[in-house]
Parts: structure tokens; C-alpha cells; sequence
């Protein structure tokens, strides 16, 4: 019988899966001539009758795909996916629609319209699709879309049940093509049409930068992709570099990226031949990195804020910060991925992220938190649950103790405060989001410098008895400036985009604000730092 593509796969990835089962177990027998091949075609043979034995004999037909990819994108159960949750939380398989979007976060850009949707249950309980956000700039942005807007067609046919990846490959499409959108919005009679010409969607990961007060800098950095370091460079000459007399770095939600970059965006702060990080595993040397030019001008003090979600390239930046005195840490210690993934491309679009090494700081700290009892769940949502020990004591090169295996521990900590209930409450509901399109229905758009008057606060009133969201006057009252604040950055969001939003956001936030409060103790920080190379410079 003549094999299909898909069947010769399936046997690949099943001599895949072995490989990897005999790289685990293999070594633990006395090495022999030939054992290895030996494993592996046992391994081979048993799950092959394994799975000859389920095809047959299962209830419903087996899908090979769900059998070695998993059901999902997301799936742990697959063949593949288990046999590498079985190494480490990172390693990891991308079937071809996952290992396309790898490569665009990497890349930092895709073709399409530029718009963050979700699909969420309708009045019906069928699926519809609703924008998010259009990206600032975007062509989406540019023709109007505003958050809330929900999606009923693309190029004339319904999205309605569809998930969210569906409709996102309907959007995308080669560089000046044209889509037709049919939207529905609140507070409008008729649907809107928009036919909306696709463009290389940029997606910045330097993605707030302004000046909070006079000489005090602020940028906040989402992930590290191909682009951040020109977009750095760029952030930091638009706020004056050489006129800069404190900085705030913000990487909290930053998941990590590419190494090199991180390498990079570490060599704009450090000086000339500073080590950044090291990495060295089984079959990988050990690779070190250096400030190959350092930074330019005068250094300024540094605040980075951290919090649990930043992780991995991320990690390497605010370690090597914090190894050379060169940055005040503050915030909730960090996720603690200390891994280095190698992406092997496979056949038919496919691809292998595996753990190759391991990555140090410049004091010899290794982040890595430990993996071993515990649940994927647990290691990767609660991970403010895992005690950070301290056993791996290092010192900075201004002599302060800095602890590895457990994340980046701040110099600071501030926990967030716990929301009272009454906010909890409208964030739950989405009250914001769903009052600014109700808003937004009624009154079209707002000014660029609007402000929530006593009029706005009562119809949010009027929306909140409407929708059910039960608020009592004392708690409204007591929440009014965090009620006006979220009122306001969503219907600026909405009008004006996330980039103006963010601002008003930042301002607010308790975290910068103390930031702001702890540059002196930056400034001093950053002179031992100075004393410290002076003093090795005389050596």
C-alpha cells in the first residue's frame, strides 16, 4: 500500500519519540556496541504494537495526529509532548501552526490587519469573536476598529462559532491584499464595514517608553524578539540618553525570548567587557558573553521592576544588572527559568525546542527553579507558591548576597496589594471594558484630554444597576479615584489606543511610583558600582 506524507510522519515521529526514551533510559544499562540502536528499535516495536493494538480495537476511529501531537496545540498528552514533559517544563514540540507563530514571535512581525481578538460564548452560547485591542498603527487601528467590536464576518463569511485561531488566519494574508471585515458594535442600528488593506504587523516589544518627570526615563519592555534591541536603541535616544539622570526599566510580564538580544539590551548598560551570562550543558561548551561595547556617555542610576511572570531572557538582563551594582531590583521575586532551548527544525513545518543547556549569571547564579514533584500546573501558575531557597548564596561585585535557584530575588520586595472586594468585583465582570463600549455607543468618542466628570461616574452607576453589578454607595465612593482611572485608560484605549492608555496606567502604578522614590538609593548603588571598576581598573 502506498504511504501518504502523513503516515511516513507518523513513523518519524515515533523513531523521534524513541530516540528520546532511549536518551533517558538508555544510559542507565552498561553500554555495549550497538545498545543504543538496540533500544531504540525495541522501543520502536513495542509502541508500535501499542498503538496497532488501540487502532484496532478502540471504540472510535484514532486520529494519528491527536495520538503523537496531542488534541491541541496545547496538549501535554501526546506522544511527543509527553515523552518531553517527561525531561523538563520547556522542551517542547510545535506542530506546523504552532511552530508558525513560534517563528513570528521570534520575528517580531506578520502580515495581516493587527488586532488582538478572542473568542468568547455569544447570547446564543455560540462562539463570537470580539476585538481586543487593534495594534497601535496597525491598518486595523488606522481604519477604525476599537475594542469591543465584535467580529461577525470576514470577506462575507460568518465567524460565528469559530475559535479564535480560525479567524485570526482569515485576517492574515499577504502584504497588500485587502480583507473585507462586517463588524457589529454597540449603540449602532446597522453593522459597520471596513475593507482594510494587510501589512507587516510589527509587534514592538519596547512597547511604553516616556518621560515620568524631568530626566527620569521610563520604558517597559513586553518580550525579547529579533527587533528589541534596535527598538531599545531607539527608546532610549527618544528619551534623551546622554540627558538622562534615572531610568526605569519595567520587564514585569516579560516571559523571556531570544538569548542574543537579551545579551544585548544588557550591553547598553553595562561597561566594555562586563560578562552579561554563560551557559554550558551536556553537549554544549560553555559560551560566555560579554558587553562587547558598553554604555555610552555618563551611566544613570537604574530601577528594574520584576515580578513573577518575568522569566528567562528576561532573568538574564536583570541578573547581570544586579551582579554588577549596575540596578536597584524591585518588585516580587522572578519566575525562575534558568533553561537554554535549542529550536531544531523538523519535517513538514514542524519543530523541537530542547533543553540544551543551562544558563549562569556573572556571580555563577543559576535560576533555575526547581521542577523535580511537582506538577506542570503548579510549576508553571503557582509559582509564588514555591519557597525561594538560599542555599546558592553569591556575591555581587560590590560584596551584597545574591541567591540563585529560585528566580531573581529583588532588592526590594512589594507585593501587590490585595484588590478590595468591591474592585475585585468590577474587574471580574469586565465592567470597564463592557461600560466604554456601552459608553462609546451612546457618545461616539471622547477628547484626547477627556476626564470622568460626576455625568460619566452616573452612567457608569446607571450601567452598573443595568448589568446587575451590585456596587453599594459606600464602595463606590470609597473606590472613586480607582473607579475614574480604569473608566478613563479604557475609553482612551478605545479611541486613542494602548500606547496613550498605558501612560495614564503608569502613573497610577504604586510600584513605579516607589521607583521614583528609590532613585537615590539607585544613585548610590550605582556608585559603588564605579568605585568598584575604578578600584579593579588599579589592580
Amino acid at each position: 500500500m502506498k504511504q501518504t506524507p502523513r503516515s511516513l510522519w507518523f513513523i518519524l515521529s515515533t523513531v523521534l519519540l524513541c530516540t528520546l526514551l532511549g536518551g533517558l533510559y538508555g544510559r542507565q544499562v552498561e553500554a555495549t556496541t550497538g545498545s543504543d540502536e538496540s533500544d531504540v528499535k525495541t522501543c520502536l516495536t513495542e509502541f508500535t504494537r501499542i498503538y496497532d493494538v488501540v487502532e484496532q480495537n478502540y471504540a472510535d476511529a484514532v486520529d494519528p495526529d491527536k495520538a503523537i501531537y496531542g488534541p491541541s496545540e496545547a496538549s501535554l498528552v501526546g506522544a511527543i509532548p509527553g515523552a518531553l514533559r517527561s525531561l523538563d517544563p520547556h522542551s517542547n514540540f510545535y506542530d506546523p501552526r504552532a511552530f508558525s507563530r513560534l517563528r513570528e514571535d521570534q520575528e517580531g512581525k506578520y502580515y495581516g490587519v493587527g488586532m488582538q481578538i478572542v473568542a468568547r460564548p455569544g447570547k446564543l452560547g455560540k462562539l463570537i469573536t470580539i476585538v481586543v485591542a487593534p495594534i497601535p498603527g496597525s491598518p486595523a487601528f488606522r481604519a477604525g476598529l476599537r475594542p469591543g467590536d465584535v467580529i461577525a464576518k470576514v470577506n462575507g463569511k460568518s465567524t460565528e462559532g469559530m475559535g479564535t485561531p480560525q479567524v485570526a488566519e482569515m485576517l492574515k494574508g499577504p502584504k497588500g491584499t485587502q480583507v473585507h471585515v462586517t463588524i457589529t458594535r454597540e449603540g449602532y442600528d446597522e453593522p459597520l464595514e471596513f475593507d482594510i488593506t494587510r501589512d507587516e504587523i510589527s509587534q514592538s516589544s519596547v512597547d511604553e517608553v516616556f518621560t515620568l518627570k524631568p530626566g527620569i526615563g521610563y520604558l517597559h519592555i513586553n518580550k525579547f524578539n529579533e527587533n528589541t534591541n534596535d527598538e531599545l536603541s531607539e527608546a532610549l535616544k527618544s528619551l534623551g540618553q546622554k540627558n538622562l539622570q534615572g531610568l526605569i526599566l519595567d520587564l514585569r510580564g516579560n516571559p523571556g525570548g531570544l538569548l542574543q538580544e537579551a545579551v544585548e539590551v544588557s550591553d547598553h548598560f553595562l561597561q566594555k567587557s562586563q560578562l552579561i551570562v554563560s551557559h554550558y550543558g551536556r553537549h554544549s561548551q560553555e559560551k560566555r558573553y560579554y558587553a562587547t561595547k558598553g554604555e555610552s556617555g555618563d551611566p544613570y542610576p537604574i530601577v528594574i521592576l520584576i515580578d513573577r511572570m518575568t522569566a528567562s531572557a528576561a532573568e538574564i538582563v536583570t541578573g547581570a544588572l544586579q551582579d554588577h551594582d549596575r540596578a536597584l531590583v524591585m518588585g516580587q521575586p522572578s519566575f525562575g527559568k534558568g533553561l537554554v532551548q535549542t529550536v531544531f527544525p523538523l519535517s513538514e513545518q514542524t519543530g523541537l525546542a530542547l533543553t540544551t543547556a543551562r544558563y549562569y549569571t556573572p556571580s555563577g547564579r543559576l535560576i533555575q527553579r526547581d521542577y523535580n514533584n511537582v506538577s506542570l500546573y503548579d510549576y508553571l501558575y503557582r509559582s509564588e507558591d514555591a519557597p525561594s531557597p538560599h542555599t546558592d548564596v553569591r556575591v555581587t561585585d560590590g560584596g551584597r548576597e545574591v541567591y540563585g535557584g529560585g528566580g531573581i530575588t529583588p532588592d526590594i520586595k512589594y507585593e501587590e496589594p490585595k484588590l478590595p472586594p468591591a474592585q475585585e468585583a468590577l474587574l471580574q465582570h469586565n465592567a470597564f471594558f463592557d461600560f466604554s463600549k456601552s459608553y462609546l455607543g451612546a457618545h461616539k468618542t471622547i477628547q484626547k484630554d477627556f476626564q470622568v466628570t460626576d455625568d460619566v461616574l452616573q452612567e457608569f452607576r446607571q450601567f452598573l444597576s443595568k448589568q446587575e453589578i451590585q456596587i453599594s454607595d459606600k464602595d463606590f465612593d470609597g473606590n472613586l479615584d480607582f473607579i475614574k482611572t480604569r473608566i478613563r485608560i479604557q475609553l482612551v484605549a478605545s479611541i486613542f489606543g494602548e500606547t496613550e492608555a498605558s501612560r495614564i496606567g503608569v502613573e497610577n502604578d504604586q510600584l513605579v511610583q516607589k521607583a521614583l522614590g528609590s532613585m537615590p538609593q539607585a544613585r548610590d548603588l550605582l556608585a559603588k558600582a564605579k568605585q568598584f571598576i575604578a578600584s579593579k581598573s588599579q589592580r
